[in-house]
């Protein structure tokens, strides 16, 4: 199975460089919508712009109201080049490759989609370049981490597991996060092994930097891991939404009822059946996510 050649069909590929000179990879679906804002969706720690892929099909080809969607492999992940300094894969660095790609799209303002680490790049470039966000949606996560579901990412990622066909990886993923997603059917599952994986002479290969993954291996977790509440705030003058895994354990309902007071007007919901973190395009949630772009 190539995913590529198979998941090509919506969109246009395109490059850009960092300020430092890297090549980054992003997706492009109806560039040539211009007069509405555009939503630019941000990945998972080592995840990448395939993980939007049905959502972003579903939002550039609305019958209503399609929109352009940009989808973002950050530096390591995906077809974007990897770091030779592994100190550049933090929080701060991916961020400006963030401004640098809406300075390449030409985008001055637009409706962002974060998606775990991608929900805290949003919160630093929420401090950073406020200008550019018009709205956000924060998919399972917020600005404190619980520690227990970081602890479970390290020790998935640390696994190391390498699937010998695409019928294993299904089956890794499934063994690694099906309790926490009763509601995905064997597609759901097919298209997630597609995106955490790229094709390397017919066989499944994580499609990250594996230097991303030995940084949770560096977490001290006897010591209380930083929030970023004081960026959060940036926030709150913005239309907001969050979305909870029902079988999170990154986000927690302390923290949401947290993020709820800050941000009274901010938009609140759970993705049923799913953990961490949500895949968008599935409902009862995509049909939210269409109407607070819709209202944005």
């Amino acid at each position: 199975m190539s995913v590529d050649t198979a998941r090509d069909d919506g969109f246009r590929t395109a490059t850009y460089r960092s300020d430092d000179g890297l090549t980054l990879y992003a997706r492009d679906y109806c560039p040539e919508i211009m007069h509405l804002l555009p939503i630019i969706c941000l990945p998972g720690l080592t995840r990448n712009s395939r993980d939007f892929h049905q959502l972003a099909l579903l939002l550039s080809t609305d019958p209503a109201t399609p929109r352009r969607v940009i989808t973002l492999d950050y530096r390591g992940r995906g077809r974007s080049d990897r770091d030779a300094n592994k100190t550049n894969y933090n929080l701060g660095v991916e961020t400006r490759d963030v401004i640098s790609a809406c300075q390449h799209f030409g985008i001055d303002c637009g409706i962002f989609i974060g998606t775990s680490r991608g929900g805290l790049i949003l919160h630093l470039l929420a401090e950073m370049r406020p200008d550019l966000i018009a709205a956000a949606i924060l998919n399972d996560i917020g600005p404190k981490i619980e520690a227990s579901g970081l602890k479970r990412i390290r020790n998935y990622l640390d696994v190391g597991a390498t699937p010998s066909d695409w019928p294993e990886a299904v089956a890794f993923l499934k063994a690694c996060h099906g309790r926490y997603f009763p509601a995905l059917n064997e597609h759901d599952w097919q298209e997630m092994a597609a995106a955490v994986y790229r094709d390397v002479d017919d066989r499944p290969v994580a499609d990250f930097d594996p230097a991303i993954a030995a940084q949770l291996q560096m977490i001290d977790f006897d010591k209380p891991l930083p929030d970023l509440w004081q960026y959060y705030i940036q926030l709150a003058g913005k239309p907001l939404m969050v979305i909870k895994g029902e079988y999170s354990d990154i986000l927690s309902d302390d923290t949401l009822a947290g993020m709820k007071a800050r941000h009274p007007r901010a938009a609140v919901l759970e993705a049923p059946g799913q953990g961490h973190a949500p895949l968008l395009h599935l409902e009862p949630i995509f049909r939210h996510i269409r109407r607070f772009i819709a209202e944005a």
